[in-house]
């Protein structure tokens, strides 16, 4: 995974995050997106309306990187 050090990640746009209020979880690449889905139940405070939107931009980072996802939402996460 491409590292991002804090001035890259400061200059991206609250849009490439998958929790873009908190600017948690950056979704720049194929690895940024499999690590988000990973880290996904770590976020702490974000509402279950936060989660949702975060899941529709990590399945439309997935698209776009080329990353499968077998879940369909993220309440199947840690469930396998």
């Amino acid at each position: 995974m491409a590292k991002l050090d804090a001035e890259k990640r400061d200059d991206l746009a609250k849009s490439h995050f998958a929790f873009p209020g908190q600017r948690k979880e950056p979704l720049e690449d194929a690895a940024h997106v499999r690590n988000a889905v990973a880290r996904f139940n770590q976020v702490e405070g974000a509402s279950a309306h936060e989660k949702d939107e975060a899941w529709k931009r990590i399945r439309a980072a997935a698209r776009k990187y080329g990353v499968e996802l077998s879940e369909k939402s993220w309440h199947e996460l840690g469930k396998g």
